[in-house]
């Protein structure tokens, strides 16, 4: 995708905020790239040259500049809203899906040839999946450099590098120096026994009360709490298991984790920044929404609000299906007994925190009968526990999500309700829209709108891309701030 030279230059000039990691500014005359908003003096028009990705400008010999930090800028906004093989590819690189140079796994998962997924790559971003995969490390490990004590050898294996070697000859292409002369002293942040504190960006505005609450209301016992402002849960990874906590503070979000593996930090770090929706571009959304005059004063009123995203694309459609068609509070007493009775036990204990959210092949071989579902819904999650188990049905933010949806439809028991929302907190979907929640129907028609589906689907057209979000400020005019509650309902 070609990027528009003028428009590139002027945000560039205004340091506007709205374009940052959207594009990055190369300049031939230092070899330096940087954010859109480095406070570095503008170089001249013919200097310029402008990437769709930090990957791209590495590529095309440049160096990360030190001063604005490029490969800490919060990802592009863009790739979430594509559901095309480019988007998928980018979301899936970033969990880690071509550590260890595995890009026939992530060809295969993406249904083309590995030669295909790399001249899809260099078209639109500007590079393949390896030199993606390789600025990703090289970031992480520039982030631990700058926010740990940790040893550079540690920092290496933890990063994703196969040797020291690797390690020191990425960092200097990327850097143009030696990791050692990265280092500087680590901002003092308590990291707690066996744990690792780091400090992730946003696009401001950003509602943290908001999407904390929401998560709060639904907190798992044993395996999730919201506390002073932090929320905590148990998580599963490729290695190993832990905890991770999110805290917003000053401008950031404090992401505390503590795992036996540290060789999973860059996939944890990435599914905290899911979970918060911290790649969300709230300025684009309020454009799109706030044009809206019936949504505008809500958007005005509550800028920079959150979809609550999840560690775990099964464990958030196990909830969902465990959910319809009661309240918050039941499916939450349903959810601890199925965690309580199928999880496994943390390893580690950390303070209420014991327990991980059950595999699918624990439930999908259980007996439900005593966690007090009706037989139907025991069934329904039964049966998706089973479709994911088997691979029938991919639930993470690489998924096709219409192919996702129809194999959802597919299943006994999930209904257009239940998908939406799957596709929306699971996929990451920034479109899913649902048109026959009972909270959205009932804010539509305070707005004086028709409240049927099929008219809320027709006015809907005007929030694209970005429905989901509408969704969560149709249920803000309905709630408490800091309540957000969608009121279920499904066809059993």
């Amino acid at each position: 995708m070609e990027l528009d030279f003028d428009t590139c230059y002027r945000a560039l000039q205004s340091r506007d905020a709205r374009f940052d990691g959207q594009f990055f500014t190369a300049v031939t005359s230092t070899g330096i790239y940087c954010r859109p908003i480095c406070p570095a003096q503008t170089p001249k028009r013919e200097n310029v040259r402008f990437y769709r990705s930090a990957a791209a400008a590495v590529a095309a010999g440049f160096r990360a500049c030190r001063r604005c930090r490029p490969d800490a800028a919060p990802q592009s906004a863009d790739w979430n809203i594509r559901a095309d093989l480019t988007g998928r590819a980018l979301r899936l690189i970033a969990e880690g899906a071509v550590d260890g140079g595995r890009v026939s796994g992530l060809a295969g998962r993406l249904s083309v040839s590995p030669r295909h997924l790399h001249r899809e790559l260099v078209a639109e971003v500007g590079c393949g999946p390896l030199a993606l995969a390789r600025v990703r490390r090289t970031q992480t490990a520039r982030l631990l450099i700058d926010q740990t004590a940790m040893s550079l050898s540690e920092i290496a294996f933890t990063a994703g590098f196969g040797s020291i070697r690797q390690f020191n000859d990425s960092m200097r292409a990327a850097f143009v120096c030696n990791p050692s002369e990265l280092r500087r002293k680590p901002e003092t942040i308590p990291a707690g026994a066996g744990g690792i504190t780091l400090r992730l960006e946003y696009r401001a505005p950003f509602d943290g009360a908001a999407v904390l609450a929401y998560l709060s209301r639904r907190a798992i016992p044993s395996v999730e709490e919201a506390i002073d402002g932090r929320y905590r849960r148990t998580i599963a990874l490729g290695r190993s298991a832990g905890t991770i906590e999110l805290e917003p503070v000053d401008g950031a979000v404090r992401l505390r984790l503590s795992v036996e593996d540290l060789r999973d930090l860059a996939p944890a770090v990435q599914r905290g920044r899911d979970l918060l929706d911290l790649d969300a571009d709230p300025r684009a959304i309020a454009s799109v929404l706030g044009a809206d005059p019936l949504l505008a004063p809500t958007v005005a009123a509550r800028p920079g609000l959150r979809i609550p995203g999840n560690v775990d694309g099964w464990e958030m459609a196990a909830r969902a299906v465990v959910g319809q068609q009661i309240s918050i509070e039941a499916a939450r007493t349903l959810v601890g007994r199925l965690a309580r009775d199928l999880g496994e036990s943390l390893p580690q204990r950390d303070g209420r925190l014991e327990r991980l959210f059950p595999r699918p092949e624990a439930v999908a071989d259980a007996d439900l009968s005593r966690l007090g579902l009706t037989r139907a819904r025991a069934e329904t999650l039964r049966r998706l526990a089973s479709t994911v188990a088997t691979g029938g049905v991919a639930l993470d933010r690489g998924a096709d999500r219409e192919e996702t949806r129809a194999r959802l439809l597919a299943i006994p028991g999930i209904g257009p309700w239940t998908a939406s929302y799957i596709a929306m907190r699971a996929l990451g979907d920034p479109d899913a829209f649902l048109e026959s929640d009972l909270a959205v129907r009932r804010a539509a028609e305070r707005l004086g709108l028709d409240p049927t589906p099929r008219s809320l689907l027709a006015y809907a057209e005007r929030w694209r891309p970005w429905r989901a979000y509408a969704v969560l400020y149709l249920w803000e005019t309905l709630a408490t701030a800091g309540s957000l509650q969608p009121a279920r309902k499904e066809a059993s």
